[in-house]
């Protein structure tokens, strides 16, 4: 295995280092992630399969076009916060897969939109 020597700054060092050991793996995503062409066409998918279950559950519940007061009261299922408990502690021990680091992210996206939504549902009252 090669060694790689690089020069960072101080701050993005800090915030690297509870993933360094992480970083081949991350390195390699972002290879792909170049490699990606840059004028490909986005397909659109029907497929659900591939879809966290906790997506799946908030267009659900999104879908039945909930009241203001719904929203605000919304919180996921027992199973998704323990699936989101269990991410979070692969990711405090960095033992995240690719594929269940997406599934993390997935969840802090859809918990920010929800953040958003309920403020401004809370405005609407």
């Amino acid at each position: 295995m090669a060694e790689l020597t690089i020069q960072i700054p101080d701050e993005l060092a800090q915030r690297l280092k509870p993933l360094q050991n992480r970083l081949p793996e991350l390195l390699w995503q972002l290879l792909d992630i170049a490699n990606l062409p840059v004028h490909s066409q986005s397909k659109v998918t029907t497929d659900t399969t591939d879809i966290p279950a906790v997506y799946q559950e908030v267009l659900d519940f999104l879908i039945k076009r909930p009241t203001p007061e719904e929203i605000i009261a919304f919180k996921v299922s027992p199973q998704a916060q323990t699936r989101l408990g269990e991410l979070l502690e692969k990711n405090r021990s960095a033992t995240l897969s690719s594929r269940e680091l997406a599934e993390l992210d997935v969840y802090e996206q859809l918990e920010h939109m929800m953040i958003l939504l309920k403020a401004r549902a809370l405005k609407r009252d």
